[in-house]
């Protein structure tokens, strides 16, 4: 990290946070992911060898503290008080972009979307009894990204990349933007059907309990 050699807080504050992707980290560490694996998953772009390099760098300056991992394998990372800290700050810029910055398809990877409909947000609690697979077709997405798949399985999900080979019980055709709006409380599930940006074919009862399977962001509370 450079210094921009002014004593100015916000000068200082920037030596550690103006950082490529050391906010998107910082929010990870915060939203409780606490291994390697876990902060890569929720930083799709980032390089590995980068992550190291962020998560080295906020570890000398006590924002982030590494342990060895208890199984021996590893390690684990967790905010320092300096980090926690930094909550409000976090909350303060997402709700700042959420007045003035309209969200885009660039701004919508639907991977990542799935990824933390299954592993941040998945309401556990209201799951159907057996495995439905769904798959999501994104229109406003170039074709390397507009097709994906959603496996729920009774207690678990998982996002595949590629076809599953299973029987899919529906089909989701929807605006990358449109999920993205109603995940964090823009727009809502029952807006998105009428204006068509989110359609949804199969089985009835699968339909209408899909949406119910997201917790949705803390930003749509």
């Amino acid at each position: 990290m450079h210094s921009y050699r002014q004593y100015c807080p916000i000068a200082r504050a920037s030596q550690v946070l103006a950082e490529r992707w050391t906010p998107i980290v910082l929010r990870n560490l915060l939203a409780g992911a606490d291994t390697f694996t876990e902060l890569a998953r929720g930083a799709p772009g980032m390089s590995r060898s980068l992550l190291t390099s962020r998560l080295r760098e906020l570890e000398r300056v006590g924002v982030v503290v590494i342990d060895p991992h208890p199984t021996g394998r590893g390690r684990r990372y967790r905010p320092s008080e300096a980090g926690l800290a930094l909550r409000p700050v976090l909350v303060a810029m997402g709700t700042w972009a959420e007045e003035w910055f309209e969200l885009t398809p660039e701004d919508s990877d639907p991977g990542f979307l799935l990824h933390n409909w299954c592993h941040r947000y998945l309401a556990v609690d209201r799951l159907p009894e057996r495995r439905v697979v769904t798959r999501f077709d994104f229109t406003d997405q170039p074709p390397s990204q507009r097709r994906l798949w959603m496996l729920v399985d009774t207690d678990a999900a998982e996002v595949c990349l590629t076809d599953p080979k299973m029987e899919e019980d529906l089909v989701v055709t929807a605006e990358s933007t449109a999920l993205a709006q109603w995940h964090i409380g823009q727009l809502e599930w029952s807006q998105a059907l009428r204006a068509k940006r989110i359609r949804v074919t199969g089985p009835v009862d699968l339909a209408r309990a899909l949406p119910t399977w997201n917790k949705r962001s803390v930003w749509a509370t």
